[in-house]
């Protein structure tokens, strides 16, 4: 390493945000780069770890310690070079990855303190378009073999990236109008711009990806066709049904899904027509009840339509505000309180509460719920119950898996077993695959490159044993 006694010399950088205050006035990322020079020490406070366990903390695995010096020396060329060696699309973990590599950093045992690889890595990415160091790379000759993806999120664009670049003939099937998936349609542009996600959905193209939109497999184009037509298949279609609330009052107009919020958002800040109907948080009391990455996505949606409130509740009690490391020790991942982007830009949260039921007349006008214990089997607290406004209710409480009408037409089963027991992304279905959520379950964009990559790798080894 360059600077042996960066991580002494210099303190970490925090990240750069734009005012809450002015930010909830339009749909631009509000997380800024560091400059040149403080990027550089970040990258010098890396330590000369004799065993990097930020690559434990990493699904994909990334040469942290290797770009972080590169970036130190002022190499951007190379640093890219080694980034891309573990992934396809780092300005995506770049802006929405939680960073698992920085909880396992070394330096992260006197907590806080983590050298900010996210930082750092997304600044190599966007410096590398910037110099036009990314282009094309289409493959030198092409195997003859084909393959179908059928999903346009993460996983499924890495699979076929990465078997396009094996010199498969790869067609990416999706069936929204544009590719990306929730990184396109989830995700708010405040996080990450669409442009981002179109430029390397137009590089896949580039090299030679087919991609075809507005097409539901299943639907559209029938499973068994698809088999027939192509030598294998990639199932790369999310976890995307979504948990839901058995409460009295659930039917009313008002309470609805979260991803159905967030499409038609991020649909309107493309452009699109408003839908006939419009799920809106403007001049209402918002409730969203989920504590994750998605309920935090409704708020601050919701922030941007000047509602009355905003409400955000959670089943489980409040964490720690440091980490426990009775349970959670350093290099794992801190089961601790973490306030969101949303929350900085207003908004109350609660912790600990059931929900019990809605009320309205046809639509909804109150939320009614109880304070539990906190844990499971989050036992009731008599006396608690209580009545708030409620006029949109989002319900971001997670995804219970992949949508099973395209799985029983593949006639593909089901698997129990966890991941380290079932087999490595081939199916019960001979030449079908799967990658990503669906194969996972609903979990973190860098698990849902890795996926692809991996299921790519399966993928061609098969390929490379069948007769031509």
């Amino acid at each position: 390493m360059g600077k042996l006694r960066g991580f002494l010399e210099y303190d970490r950088a925090e990240t750069i945000e734009r005012d809450p205050a002015e930010r909830v006035g339009d749909h631009r990322e509000f997380v800024r780069p560091l400059p040149l020079l403080e990027l550089r020490a970040q990258g010098a406070r890396c330590m000369e770890c004799g065993v990097p366990f930020c690559h434990s903390g990493c699904p994909l695995g990334n040469l942290i310690p290797d770009w972080n010096d590169l970036v130190y020396r002022d190499n951007f060329a190379e640093a890219i070079a080694q980034l891309h060696r573990t992934n396809n699309f780092p300005e995506f973990t770049g802006r929405l990855c939680p960073a698992p590599c920085e909880a396992a950093c070394v330096l992260e045992i006197d907590e806080g303190n983590a050298v900010t690889i996210k930082q750092i890595e997304v600044a190599i990415v966007n410096r590398a378009w910037e110099e036009g160091w990314i282009v094309p790379e289409p493959p030198r000759t092409r195997t003859g073999r084909t393959v179908a993806v059928i999903g346009s999120g993460p996983a499924g664009l890495a699979a076929a990236q990465q078997l396009n670049r094996a010199g498969h003939v790869v067609t990416v099937f999706e069936r929204d109008e544009a590719g990306g998936g929730l990184v396109r349609f989830g995700v708010p542009d405040f996080k990450i711009e669409k442009w981002l996600v179109e430029r390397r959905v137009q590089q896949l193209v580039d090299e030679g990806v087919a991609f075809r939109y507005g097409v539901d497999v299943g639907t559209d184009v029938d499973a068994e066709e698809l088999r027939a037509q192509f030598d294998a298949v990639v199932v790369a279609t999310g976890a995307r049904v979504p948990r839901d609330l058995p409460v009295p009052g659930r039917e009313l107009d008002g309470v609805h899904f979260a991803m159905d919020y967030l499409y038609q958002r991020n649909r309107f800040v493309a452009g699109a027509d408003a839908p006939e109907r419009a799920i809106s948080a403007a001049g209402r009391h918002v409730v969203v009840i989920g504590g994750g990455d998605t309920g935090a996505d409704c708020v601050g949606n919701a922030h941007r339509e000047g509602p009355a409130s905003v409400t955000q509740i959670e089943l489980l009690g409040e964490p720690s505000a440091s980490r426990p490391d009775d349970l959670t020790p350093w290099p794992v991942w801190p089961m601790k309180l973490r306030t969101s982007y949303a929350l900085h830009e207003g908004g109350e949260r609660d912790f600990a509460i059931t929900t019990t039921g809605f009320s309205g007349n046809g639509r909804v006008q109150q939320i009614e719920w109880v304070q539990n214990s906190g844990a499971p089997p989050f036992a009731a607290i008599a006396g608690t119950e209580e009545s708030r406004p409620a006029e949109l209710v989002l319900l971001a409480m997670g995804f219970l898996g992949p949508e099973q009408a395209l799985l029983e037409q593949l006639g593909i089963e089901r698997d129990t077993r966890s991941n380290a027991e079932a087999p490595a992304y081939a199916t019960s279905v001979e030449g079908v695959f799967a990658a990503g959520d669906a194969r996972r379950g609903q979990s973190l964009i860098v698990w849902a490159i890795d996926e692809g990559r991996r299921c790519a790798r399966e993928v061609d080894r098969w390929l490379g044993t069948r007769s031509p």
